[in-house]
Protein backbone atom coordinates (compact mmCIF):
# COMPACT_ATOMS: atom_id res chain seq x y z
CA UNK A 1 0.00 0.00 0.00
CA UNK A 2 2.84 2.39 0.83
CA UNK A 3 4.40 1.64 -2.54
CA UNK A 4 1.10 2.39 -4.32
CA UNK A 5 0.75 5.63 -2.40
CA UNK A 6 4.26 6.66 -3.42
CA UNK A 7 3.62 5.88 -7.09
CA UNK A 8 0.34 7.80 -7.12
CA UNK A 9 1.98 10.72 -5.32
CA UNK A 10 4.82 10.81 -7.85
CA UNK A 11 2.38 10.64 -10.77
CA UNK A 12 0.15 13.40 -9.39
CA UNK A 13 3.14 15.55 -8.47
CA UNK A 14 4.61 15.09 -11.94
CA UNK A 15 1.43 16.36 -13.59
CA UNK A 16 1.20 19.31 -11.19
CA UNK A 17 4.86 20.12 -11.83
CA UNK A 18 4.32 19.91 -15.59
CA UNK A 19 1.40 22.32 -15.41
CA UNK A 20 3.34 24.67 -13.13
CA UNK A 21 6.32 24.80 -15.48
CA UNK A 22 4.21 25.34 -18.62
CA UNK A 23 1.43 27.57 -17.28
CA UNK A 24 3.09 29.55 -14.51
CA UNK A 25 6.76 29.68 -15.47
CA UNK A 26 6.09 29.62 -19.26
CA UNK A 27 8.59 26.84 -19.92
CA UNK A 28 8.72 25.41 -23.44
CA UNK A 29 6.74 22.11 -23.23
CA UNK A 30 9.71 20.05 -24.49
CA UNK A 31 11.95 21.28 -21.68
CA UNK A 32 9.15 20.91 -19.11
CA UNK A 33 8.45 17.31 -20.12
CA UNK A 34 12.14 16.34 -19.93
CA UNK A 35 12.57 17.93 -16.49
CA UNK A 36 9.43 16.30 -15.12
CA UNK A 37 10.44 12.93 -16.55
CA UNK A 38 13.84 13.14 -14.83
CA UNK A 39 12.23 14.19 -11.56
CA UNK A 40 9.68 11.37 -11.71
CA UNK A 41 12.36 8.81 -12.51
CA UNK A 42 14.48 9.84 -9.55
CA UNK A 43 11.42 9.92 -7.27
CA UNK A 44 10.51 6.29 -8.05
CA UNK A 45 14.05 5.19 -7.21
CA UNK A 46 15.80 4.86 -10.59
CA UNK A 47 19.58 5.21 -10.39
CA UNK A 48 20.71 8.50 -12.00
CA UNK A 49 22.87 6.88 -14.72
CA UNK A 50 20.22 4.24 -15.45
CA UNK A 51 17.65 7.01 -15.69
CA UNK A 52 19.71 8.96 -18.23
CA UNK A 53 20.20 5.83 -20.35
CA UNK A 54 16.47 5.15 -20.07
CA UNK A 55 15.59 8.69 -21.21
CA UNK A 56 17.89 8.49 -24.24
CA UNK A 57 16.55 5.06 -25.21
CA UNK A 58 12.92 6.14 -24.73
CA UNK A 59 13.42 9.33 -26.75
CA UNK A 60 14.95 7.41 -29.63
CA UNK A 61 12.30 4.70 -29.51
CA UNK A 62 9.48 7.23 -29.68
CA UNK A 63 10.97 9.37 -32.44
CA UNK A 64 12.11 6.61 -34.79
CA UNK A 65 8.64 6.43 -36.32
CA UNK A 66 7.06 9.75 -35.35
CA UNK A 67 9.84 12.01 -36.66
CA UNK A 68 9.64 10.52 -40.14
CA UNK A 69 5.85 10.77 -40.31
CA UNK A 70 5.62 14.34 -39.02
CA UNK A 71 8.54 15.50 -41.16
CA UNK A 72 7.16 14.02 -44.38
CA UNK A 73 3.62 15.16 -43.59
CA UNK A 74 4.83 18.71 -42.97
CA UNK A 75 6.59 18.91 -46.35
CA UNK A 76 3.54 17.46 -48.11
CA UNK A 77 1.27 20.05 -46.49
CA UNK A 78 3.59 22.98 -47.12
CA UNK A 79 3.86 22.19 -50.84
CA UNK A 80 0.08 21.98 -51.06
CA UNK A 81 -0.26 25.33 -49.28
CA UNK A 82 2.36 27.18 -51.33
CA UNK A 83 0.91 25.94 -54.63
CA UNK A 84 -2.60 27.15 -53.70
CA UNK A 85 -4.10 23.68 -53.46
CA UNK A 86 -5.95 24.53 -50.25
CA UNK A 87 -7.54 27.59 -51.84
CA UNK A 88 -8.56 25.62 -54.93
CA UNK A 89 -10.36 23.08 -52.75
CA UNK A 90 -12.27 25.77 -50.88
CA UNK A 91 -13.17 27.89 -53.90
CA UNK A 92 -14.40 24.94 -55.98
CA UNK A 93 -16.64 23.48 -53.28
CA UNK A 94 -18.06 26.91 -52.42
CA UNK A 95 -18.74 27.64 -56.10
CA UNK A 96 -20.48 24.30 -56.69
CA UNK A 97 -22.80 24.61 -53.67
CA UNK A 98 -25.92 26.66 -53.24
CA UNK A 99 -26.05 29.16 -50.38
CA UNK A 100 -27.75 26.69 -48.04
CA UNK A 101 -25.16 24.00 -48.68
CA UNK A 102 -22.11 26.24 -48.32
CA UNK A 103 -21.67 25.60 -44.53
CA UNK A 104 -21.60 21.85 -45.17
CA UNK A 105 -19.12 22.32 -48.03
CA UNK A 106 -16.93 24.46 -45.77
CA UNK A 107 -16.99 21.75 -43.10
CA UNK A 108 -15.80 19.28 -45.73
CA UNK A 109 -13.13 21.74 -46.92
CA UNK A 110 -11.79 22.00 -43.39
CA UNK A 111 -11.93 18.24 -42.95
CA UNK A 112 -9.87 17.63 -46.11
CA UNK A 113 -7.41 20.53 -45.89
CA UNK A 114 -6.35 19.76 -42.33
CA UNK A 115 -5.17 16.30 -43.42
CA UNK A 116 -2.07 18.05 -44.75
CA UNK A 117 -2.01 21.62 -43.42
CA UNK A 118 -1.57 22.60 -39.76
CA UNK A 119 -4.75 24.12 -38.35
CA UNK A 120 -3.27 27.55 -37.58
CA UNK A 121 -1.93 27.84 -41.14
CA UNK A 122 -5.24 26.60 -42.55
CA UNK A 123 -7.14 29.29 -40.63
CA UNK A 124 -4.86 31.97 -42.07
CA UNK A 125 -5.39 30.64 -45.61
CA UNK A 126 -9.07 29.75 -45.59
CA UNK A 127 -10.96 32.09 -43.25
CA UNK A 128 -10.33 35.15 -45.50
CA UNK A 129 -11.94 33.22 -48.38
CA UNK A 130 -15.32 33.35 -46.65
CA UNK A 131 -15.29 37.11 -46.06
CA UNK A 132 -16.68 37.76 -49.53
CA UNK A 133 -19.50 35.22 -49.06
CA UNK A 134 -20.48 36.74 -45.72
CA UNK A 135 -20.56 40.26 -47.18
CA UNK A 136 -22.59 39.12 -50.20
CA UNK A 137 -25.22 37.24 -48.18
CA UNK A 138 -25.31 39.61 -45.21
CA UNK A 139 -25.12 36.68 -42.81
CA UNK A 140 -23.02 36.51 -39.65
CA UNK A 141 -19.44 35.43 -40.36
CA UNK A 142 -20.00 32.61 -37.85
CA UNK A 143 -22.53 30.98 -40.20
CA UNK A 144 -19.63 30.10 -42.50
CA UNK A 145 -16.63 30.28 -40.18
CA UNK A 146 -17.78 27.83 -37.50
CA UNK A 147 -18.34 24.94 -39.97
CA UNK A 148 -14.95 25.57 -41.57
CA UNK A 149 -13.15 25.64 -38.23
CA UNK A 150 -15.03 22.56 -37.00
CA UNK A 151 -13.82 20.60 -40.04
CA UNK A 152 -10.27 21.83 -39.47
CA UNK A 153 -10.43 20.94 -35.76
CA UNK A 154 -11.70 17.42 -36.33
CA UNK A 155 -9.05 16.34 -38.81
CA UNK A 156 -6.25 18.17 -37.01
CA UNK A 157 -6.88 16.16 -33.85
CA UNK A 158 -8.50 12.93 -35.12
CA UNK A 159 -6.66 11.85 -38.29
CA UNK A 160 -3.06 11.02 -39.23
CA UNK A 161 -0.71 12.35 -40.51
CA UNK A 162 -1.30 15.37 -38.26
CA UNK A 163 1.03 15.40 -35.22
CA UNK A 164 -1.48 14.90 -32.39
CA UNK A 165 -2.97 11.56 -33.47
CA UNK A 166 0.43 10.34 -34.74
CA UNK A 167 2.04 11.02 -31.35
CA UNK A 168 -0.89 9.55 -29.43
CA UNK A 169 -1.04 6.42 -31.57
CA UNK A 170 2.71 5.95 -31.25
CA UNK A 171 2.63 6.12 -27.44
CA UNK A 172 -0.36 3.75 -27.28
CA UNK A 173 1.02 1.45 -29.97
CA UNK A 174 -2.15 1.84 -32.04
CA UNK A 175 -2.48 0.80 -35.69
CA UNK A 176 -2.87 3.92 -37.87
CA UNK A 177 -5.30 2.18 -40.22
CA UNK A 178 -7.76 1.66 -37.38
CA UNK A 179 -7.09 5.19 -36.13
CA UNK A 180 -8.16 6.51 -39.55
CA UNK A 181 -11.28 4.31 -39.58
CA UNK A 182 -12.45 5.36 -36.11
CA UNK A 183 -11.34 8.94 -36.74
CA UNK A 184 -13.58 9.24 -39.80
CA UNK A 185 -16.52 7.48 -38.13
CA UNK A 186 -16.33 9.73 -35.06
CA UNK A 187 -15.09 12.81 -36.88
CA UNK A 188 -17.78 13.33 -39.48
CA UNK A 189 -20.65 13.47 -36.94
CA UNK A 190 -18.48 15.69 -34.72
CA UNK A 191 -17.89 18.04 -37.65
CA UNK A 192 -21.63 18.10 -38.44
CA UNK A 193 -22.72 18.86 -34.88
CA UNK A 194 -19.96 21.34 -34.04
CA UNK A 195 -19.94 22.86 -37.53
CA UNK A 196 -23.01 23.48 -39.74
CA UNK A 197 -25.60 22.67 -37.06
CA UNK A 198 -24.04 24.76 -34.30
CA UNK A 199 -22.95 27.41 -36.81
CA UNK A 200 -26.55 27.99 -37.86
CA UNK A 201 -27.65 28.17 -34.21
CA UNK A 202 -24.97 30.60 -32.99
CA UNK A 203 -25.06 32.83 -36.09
CA UNK A 204 -28.72 33.60 -35.35
CA UNK A 205 -27.71 34.85 -31.90
CA UNK A 206 -24.38 36.57 -32.53
CA UNK A 207 -23.92 38.70 -35.64
CA UNK A 208 -20.25 38.99 -36.55
CA UNK A 209 -19.45 41.27 -39.51
CA UNK A 210 -16.32 40.87 -41.60
CA UNK A 211 -13.52 42.62 -39.67
CA UNK A 212 -12.34 45.60 -41.69
CA UNK A 213 -8.73 45.17 -40.63
CA UNK A 214 -8.68 41.71 -42.26
CA UNK A 215 -10.27 42.53 -45.64
CA UNK A 216 -6.98 43.32 -47.35
CA UNK A 217 -5.78 39.74 -46.87
CA UNK A 218 -8.61 37.92 -48.60
CA UNK A 219 -6.41 35.96 -51.04
CA UNK A 220 -2.84 36.02 -52.27
CA UNK A 221 -3.91 34.41 -55.57
CA UNK A 222 -5.22 37.14 -57.89
CA UNK A 223 -6.18 34.71 -60.65
CA UNK A 224 -8.02 31.57 -59.43
CA UNK A 225 -7.53 29.96 -62.85
CA UNK A 226 -3.84 29.56 -62.00
CA UNK A 227 -4.62 27.40 -58.97
CA UNK A 228 -4.07 23.60 -59.12
CA UNK A 229 -6.84 21.33 -60.40
CA UNK A 230 -9.53 20.43 -57.87
CA UNK A 231 -9.46 16.70 -58.64
CA UNK A 232 -5.71 16.52 -58.23
CA UNK A 233 -5.85 18.23 -54.85
CA UNK A 234 -8.54 15.88 -53.52
CA UNK A 235 -6.78 12.75 -54.79
CA UNK A 236 -3.49 13.87 -53.28
CA UNK A 237 -5.07 14.51 -49.89
CA UNK A 238 -6.76 11.11 -49.87
CA UNK A 239 -3.78 9.14 -51.21
CA UNK A 240 -1.91 8.58 -47.90
CA UNK A 241 -5.14 7.62 -46.10
CA UNK A 242 -6.05 5.09 -48.81
CA UNK A 243 -2.56 3.57 -48.80
CA UNK A 244 -2.51 3.23 -44.99
CA UNK A 245 -5.97 1.66 -45.01
CA UNK A 246 -4.73 -0.74 -47.70
CA UNK A 247 -1.99 -1.83 -45.31
CA UNK A 248 -4.47 -2.56 -42.53
CA UNK A 249 -6.90 -4.35 -44.85
CA UNK A 250 -4.18 -6.53 -46.41
CA UNK A 251 -2.91 -7.59 -43.00
CA UNK A 252 -6.43 -8.62 -41.97
CA UNK A 253 -7.74 -10.22 -45.18
CA UNK A 254 -4.80 -11.74 -47.06
CA UNK A 255 -2.69 -14.73 -46.05
CA UNK A 256 0.99 -14.39 -45.19
CA UNK A 257 3.25 -14.99 -48.17
CA UNK A 258 0.72 -13.54 -50.61
CA UNK A 259 2.56 -11.17 -53.00
CA UNK A 260 -0.32 -8.67 -53.10
CA UNK A 261 -0.36 -8.60 -49.29
CA UNK A 262 3.36 -7.86 -49.17
CA UNK A 263 3.06 -5.08 -51.74
CA UNK A 264 0.05 -3.44 -50.07
CA UNK A 265 1.65 -3.62 -46.63
CA UNK A 266 4.87 -2.08 -47.95
CA UNK A 267 3.36 0.87 -49.82
CA UNK A 268 0.73 1.23 -47.08
CA UNK A 269 3.28 1.50 -44.30
CA UNK A 270 2.68 5.06 -43.00
CA UNK A 271 6.28 6.07 -43.69
CA UNK A 272 6.24 4.81 -47.30
CA UNK A 273 2.70 6.17 -47.86
CA UNK A 274 3.78 9.65 -46.74
CA UNK A 275 7.06 9.43 -48.67
CA UNK A 276 5.26 8.54 -51.91
CA UNK A 277 2.65 11.26 -51.36
CA UNK A 278 5.29 13.88 -50.58
CA UNK A 279 7.33 13.03 -53.70
CA UNK A 280 4.17 13.09 -55.84
CA UNK A 281 3.09 16.43 -54.35
CA UNK A 282 6.45 18.06 -55.03
CA UNK A 283 6.40 16.77 -58.62
CA UNK A 284 2.76 17.60 -59.48
CA UNK A 285 2.29 20.83 -57.51
CA UNK A 286 5.93 21.93 -57.58
CA UNK A 287 8.00 20.86 -60.56
CA UNK A 288 5.08 20.68 -63.01
CA UNK A 289 3.89 24.15 -61.97
CA UNK A 290 7.23 25.85 -62.60
CA UNK A 291 8.91 25.78 -59.21
CA UNK A 292 12.70 25.54 -59.47
CA UNK A 293 14.75 22.94 -57.61
CA UNK A 294 16.07 25.68 -55.33
CA UNK A 295 12.55 26.89 -54.52
CA UNK A 296 11.40 23.35 -53.76
CA UNK A 297 14.35 22.85 -51.43
CA UNK A 298 13.47 26.06 -49.56
CA UNK A 299 9.81 24.97 -49.27
CA UNK A 300 10.82 21.60 -47.82
CA UNK A 301 13.25 23.23 -45.39
CA UNK A 302 10.67 25.77 -44.21
CA UNK A 303 8.14 22.99 -43.63
CA UNK A 304 10.50 21.27 -41.20
CA UNK A 305 10.87 24.31 -38.91
CA UNK A 306 7.54 23.92 -37.03
CA UNK A 307 7.80 20.15 -37.41
CA UNK A 308 11.03 20.12 -35.42
CA UNK A 309 9.37 21.62 -32.35
CA UNK A 310 6.46 19.18 -32.52
CA UNK A 311 8.82 16.21 -32.98
CA UNK A 312 10.84 17.15 -29.88
CA UNK A 313 7.70 17.65 -27.77
CA UNK A 314 6.40 14.29 -28.96
CA UNK A 315 9.67 12.59 -28.07
CA UNK A 316 9.72 14.17 -24.63
CA UNK A 317 6.12 13.11 -24.11
CA UNK A 318 7.11 9.56 -24.99
CA UNK A 319 9.86 9.69 -22.37
CA UNK A 320 7.39 10.89 -19.75
CA UNK A 321 5.00 8.09 -20.65
CA UNK A 322 7.67 5.41 -20.43
CA UNK A 323 8.80 6.70 -17.01
CA UNK A 324 5.20 6.37 -15.81
CA UNK A 325 5.04 2.84 -17.21
CA UNK A 326 8.26 2.03 -15.37
CA UNK A 327 6.75 3.36 -12.13
CA UNK A 328 3.94 0.79 -12.23
CA UNK A 329 1.16 3.36 -12.09
CA UNK A 330 -0.68 1.48 -14.85
CA UNK A 331 -1.72 -1.38 -12.59
CA UNK A 332 -2.95 1.00 -9.90
CA UNK A 333 -5.03 3.01 -12.36
CA UNK A 334 -6.32 -0.15 -14.08
CA UNK A 335 -7.50 -1.56 -10.74
CA UNK A 336 -9.15 1.74 -9.85
CA UNK A 337 -10.90 1.93 -13.23
CA UNK A 338 -12.23 -1.60 -12.86
CA UNK A 339 -13.52 -0.78 -9.38
CA UNK A 340 -15.34 2.27 -10.79
CA UNK A 341 -16.41 0.49 -13.99
CA UNK A 342 -14.89 3.34 -15.97
CA UNK A 343 -14.46 2.59 -19.70
CA UNK A 344 -10.90 2.92 -20.99
CA UNK A 345 -11.96 5.42 -23.66
CA UNK A 346 -13.56 7.65 -21.01
CA UNK A 347 -10.39 7.51 -18.92
CA UNK A 348 -8.32 8.58 -21.94
CA UNK A 349 -10.71 11.42 -22.74
CA UNK A 350 -10.79 12.68 -19.15
CA UNK A 351 -7.01 12.77 -18.69
CA UNK A 352 -6.51 14.63 -21.97
CA UNK A 353 -9.38 17.04 -21.25
CA UNK A 354 -8.01 17.95 -17.81
CA UNK A 355 -4.63 18.77 -19.34
CA UNK A 356 -6.31 20.67 -22.17
CA UNK A 357 -8.27 22.87 -19.80
CA UNK A 358 -5.25 23.41 -17.56
CA UNK A 359 -2.51 24.36 -20.02
CA UNK A 360 -4.15 24.97 -23.41
CA UNK A 361 -2.04 22.99 -25.87
CA UNK A 362 -4.03 20.20 -27.51
CA UNK A 363 -0.85 18.34 -28.51
CA UNK A 364 0.55 18.38 -24.96
CA UNK A 365 -2.86 17.31 -23.63
CA UNK A 366 -3.02 14.36 -26.03
CA UNK A 367 0.54 13.26 -25.32
CA UNK A 368 -0.01 13.40 -21.56
CA UNK A 369 -3.35 11.61 -21.85
CA UNK A 370 -1.72 8.89 -23.95
CA UNK A 371 1.16 8.58 -21.47
CA UNK A 372 -1.29 7.89 -18.64
CA UNK A 373 -3.56 5.65 -20.71
CA UNK A 374 -0.88 3.47 -22.34
CA UNK A 375 0.12 1.45 -19.24
CA UNK A 376 -3.52 0.92 -18.31
CA UNK A 377 -4.41 -0.27 -21.82
CA UNK A 378 -1.45 -2.64 -21.81
CA UNK A 379 -2.45 -4.24 -18.51
CA UNK A 380 -6.07 -4.55 -19.60
CA UNK A 381 -4.99 -6.31 -22.80
CA UNK A 382 -6.68 -3.81 -25.11
CA UNK A 383 -7.08 -5.01 -28.71
CA UNK A 384 -5.61 -3.08 -31.69
CA UNK A 385 -9.11 -1.74 -32.42
CA UNK A 386 -9.51 -0.56 -28.81
CA UNK A 387 -6.08 1.11 -28.79
CA UNK A 388 -7.04 3.01 -31.94
CA UNK A 389 -10.37 3.97 -30.41
CA UNK A 390 -8.58 5.24 -27.28
CA UNK A 391 -6.42 7.37 -29.59
CA UNK A 392 -9.56 9.07 -30.91
CA UNK A 393 -11.06 9.44 -27.41
CA UNK A 394 -7.86 11.13 -26.23
CA UNK A 395 -8.01 13.32 -29.34
CA UNK A 396 -11.54 14.32 -28.34
CA UNK A 397 -10.22 15.44 -24.96
CA UNK A 398 -7.44 17.36 -26.66
CA UNK A 399 -9.90 19.09 -29.00
CA UNK A 400 -12.56 20.13 -26.47
CA UNK A 401 -12.66 23.04 -24.03
CA UNK A 402 -10.42 25.49 -25.92
CA UNK A 403 -10.36 28.80 -24.06
CA UNK A 404 -8.10 31.78 -23.33
CA UNK A 405 -4.94 29.71 -22.71
CA UNK A 406 -5.10 28.19 -26.23
CA UNK A 407 -3.42 29.96 -29.16
CA UNK A 408 -6.22 28.76 -31.47
CA UNK A 409 -8.73 30.72 -29.38
CA UNK A 410 -6.89 33.96 -30.09
CA UNK A 411 -6.49 33.20 -33.79
CA UNK A 412 -10.27 32.79 -34.05
CA UNK A 413 -10.73 35.96 -32.00
CA UNK A 414 -8.57 37.92 -34.46
CA UNK A 415 -9.73 36.45 -37.76
CA UNK A 416 -13.41 36.75 -36.83
CA UNK A 417 -12.99 40.10 -35.13
CA UNK A 418 -14.96 39.04 -32.03
CA UNK A 419 -14.89 40.03 -28.40
CA UNK A 420 -13.51 37.55 -25.88
CA UNK A 421 -17.05 36.87 -24.66
CA UNK A 422 -18.34 36.06 -28.16
CA UNK A 423 -15.28 33.92 -28.87
CA UNK A 424 -16.08 31.86 -25.76
CA UNK A 425 -19.70 31.50 -26.87
CA UNK A 426 -18.79 30.44 -30.40
CA UNK A 427 -15.27 29.00 -30.79
CA UNK A 428 -15.09 27.40 -27.32
CA UNK A 429 -18.55 25.84 -27.60
CA UNK A 430 -17.78 24.60 -31.13
CA UNK A 431 -14.56 22.90 -29.97
CA UNK A 432 -16.35 21.38 -26.99
CA UNK A 433 -19.17 20.03 -29.16
CA UNK A 434 -16.58 18.45 -31.47
CA UNK A 435 -14.90 16.74 -28.53
CA UNK A 436 -18.06 15.57 -26.78
CA UNK A 437 -19.72 14.32 -29.98
CA UNK A 438 -16.59 12.39 -30.88
CA UNK A 439 -16.47 10.92 -27.36
CA UNK A 440 -20.11 9.82 -27.58
CA UNK A 441 -19.37 7.95 -30.83
CA UNK A 442 -16.28 6.34 -29.24
CA UNK A 443 -18.30 5.17 -26.23
CA UNK A 444 -20.90 3.56 -28.49
CA UNK A 445 -18.22 1.80 -30.56
CA UNK A 446 -16.47 0.59 -27.39
CA UNK A 447 -19.56 -1.45 -26.51
CA UNK A 448 -18.83 -3.73 -29.47
CA UNK A 449 -15.05 -4.19 -29.20
CA UNK A 450 -12.61 -5.10 -26.44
Amino acid sequence: MESNALILTVTASSIVALLFLIVKLKFQPFLALILVSLGAGLAIGMAPQDLLDFVVKSMGGTLGFVALIIGLGSMFGEMLRVSGGSERLALTLIHKCGDRSVPWALGLVGFLVSIAVFIDVAIVILVPLIYGIARRTGKSLLYYGIPLCAGLSVTHTFLPPTPGPIATASILGADLGWVIIWGVIAGLPAMAVGGPLFGKFISNRIFVPVPEYMVQGESKFDDPSKLPAFRGVVLTLLLPLVLILGNTSAEMLLAEGNLLRDVLMFIGNPIIALLLTTLLTFWVFGHNRGFTADQLQKIATKALEPAGIIILITGAGGVFGKVLVESGVGKILADAMQDMNMPLVLFGFATAAIMRISQGSGTVAMITGASLTAPVAQLLGASPQMLALCTIAIACGGAAFSHVNDSGFWMANRYFGMSVSDTLKSWTVMKTLVGLTGLAICLVISLFIQ
